[in-house]
């Protein structure tokens, strides 16, 4: 090869994503299907109604769960980071040990849900409800925010956004 073209092709390769969402596992999940480990980054699941999937190990960074309806939902040790889930419904599903940073709960319902070891670093509960939530600690809500509109686990309190 040219040095020319090893340059351009080297340039190509580094702008791409390294790892690019995979359309197949997203259209999985989208129909309902259980996706343990699958890279559903920047997925748009929007709105999606889906309750008891098993989503622990995935890669769904960036993805768009808002107004979604995922009740006991498996997210254990997922990727989260960057996610917009505005709105949406989690009752009882399991958030332990997965990476939420960045992540947006805004008005989301989380009653009930496990966050045992779950990273919250600057992640957005503002008017979202934690109330029957498990695995809080105030040491990790200190790393979070939320509103005068968040609902806690009595004894614990977050700071304003």
């Amino acid at each position: 090869m040219k040095p020319a073209l090893t340059v351009a092709a080297l340039c190509l390769a580094l702008s791409s994503p390294a790892a690019a969402q995979n359309a197949g596992q997203i259209a999985s999940v989208q129909r309902g299907a259980s996706c343990p480990g699958c890279n559903l980054f920047q997925a748009p699941l929007s709105g999606l109604e889906r309750s008891g999937l098993n989503l622990s190990g995935a890669r769904l960074r960036q993805a768009d769960l808002s107004l979604t309806v995922m009740n006991r939902t498996r997210f254990a040790n997922a990727d989260l980071r960057d996610v917009e889930a505005y709105g949406g419904v989690f009752s009882s599903s399991n958030f332990s040990g997965a990476n939420l940073t960045n992540a947006s709960f805004v008005g989301a319902y989380l009653d009930g849900s496990a966050f045992s070891g779950a990273t919250l670093t600057g992640a957005n509960f503002s008017g979202a409800s934690l109330e029957r939530a498990t695995g809080l600690t105030q040491a990790r809500l200190n790393q979070a925010c939320g509103d005068e509109a968040t609902r806690l686990p009595r004894g614990l309190s977050i700071p304003r956004c």
